[in-house]
């Protein structure tokens, strides 16, 4: 019978998942679903400590493997982030002064940030669980695979909320920028920001979380 602390983990794994697929879903939900998500890799690190001795077998030792895989994709994710947000300070910066051709340049650096990030994940695995892999390897595999999903998404829909901005349009924004005092076009590059702000720090604070389940799985395997 799976213990409480499991259908827990379960069931907020599957409110995250049920979150960001939804057509509604905004890059606040994705930061969001990964801040839920390190508190899901908190409880499974408690699972570990408590039971793993009790868990052995090669799904395990995969999911070890892979747990190194998924950190490497956060760290790199995290990195993008990182990219993509200063990159939006200088798109903010350069279309202030009316610089229209730098706006242009940055657009298009956005852009590719936004494709190259994408490519990170084409790495990655994506290998699923059966029942008979038993209870902590399926609440890994999937706390895994939704790990992937959020953050596709998260690229997604930053695509998605500047399409309306292509580097084309941007240098007839430029023009137009000094006619208002407030225009459309930097309160989204405002909003892109704290969107990105927010995706970096989950990404940060999942990536902690993984380090301290990836010991915990070494403790165990080692033990």
């Amino acid at each position: 019978m799976p213990h409480p602390n499991d259908l827990k983990i379960a069931e907020e794994l599957r409110n995250i998942s049920s979150v960001i697929s939804s057509p509604s879903a905004t890059v606040t939900m994705a930061s969001d679903g990964l801040r839920r998500l390190g508190g899901v890799y908190n409880c499974i690190n408690e699972i570990i400590s408590l039971h793993g001795n009790q868990v052995r077998g090669k799904r395990l030792e995969e999911e070890m493997e892979q747990s190194l895989e998924l950190l490497d994709l956060c760290s790199a994710m995290q990195e993008s982030f990182a990219d993509l947000k200063m990159i939006i300070q200088e798109l903010q910066m350069v279309l202030h002064r009316g610089h229209h051709a730098a706006v242009q340049v940055k657009a298009q650096s956005y852009f590719r940030l936004v494709k190259k990030a994408k490519h990170h994940l084409k790495k990655v695995s994506n290998k699923s669980s059966s029942d008979e892999d038993g209870r902590l390897v399926s609440l890994l595999t999937t706390a895994r695979g939704i790990t992937v999903s959020i953050l596709r998404s998260a690229l997604e829909l930053l695509s998605k909320q500047t399409s309306t901005c292509n580097p084309s349009k941007w240098s007839l924004i430029s023009k137009s920028f000094h006619k208002a005092k407030v225009s459309c076009e930097e309160v989204q590059l405002q909003a892109l920001e704290l969107a990105t702000v927010g995706l970096e720090s989950g990404a940060e604070n999942l990536f902690r979380r993984l380090i301290q389940t990836r010991a915990s799985l070494l403790n165990t395997l080692s033990s």
